[in-house]
């Protein structure tokens, strides 16, 4: 019985600590860039972050998104919010919209 508690124990506390690492992020600034995959099943854009001036990359994949950028909603120049999780190899999206709405 005790070691079913350990086991227990040890699986929580590794995925708490997957958790932890992590991070979500907020940036606010213009669209820079969007490049859509050919299969048109993922995106990457590009904002220029108005607090740091720097550029981050955001990976996208959710096909409201996705939809935004085929027809036009989104484009260029646009100021978005996006909030996205720091994972190895990227930036994941986990929303992406215009400041004034859409």
């Amino acid at each position: 019985m005790d070691r079913k508690l350990v086991s227990a124990v040890v699986v929580a506390l590794a995925m708490a600590w997957q958790g932890a690492m992590a991070e979500d992020v907020t940036v606010v600034g213009p669209v820079t860039r969007i490049v859509l995959a050919p299969d048109g099943q993922s995106a990457v854009a590009t904002l220029k972050d108005v607090r740091s001036g720097s550029e981050v990359r955001i990976d996208i994949s959710d096909e409201l998104t996705l939809d935004k950028f085929k027809d036009r909603r989104i484009v260029e120049g646009d100021e978005v919010r996006s909030r996205f999780e720091k994972k190895e190899g990227g930036n994941a999206s986990k929303s992406f919209r215009k400041t004034a709405g859409c």
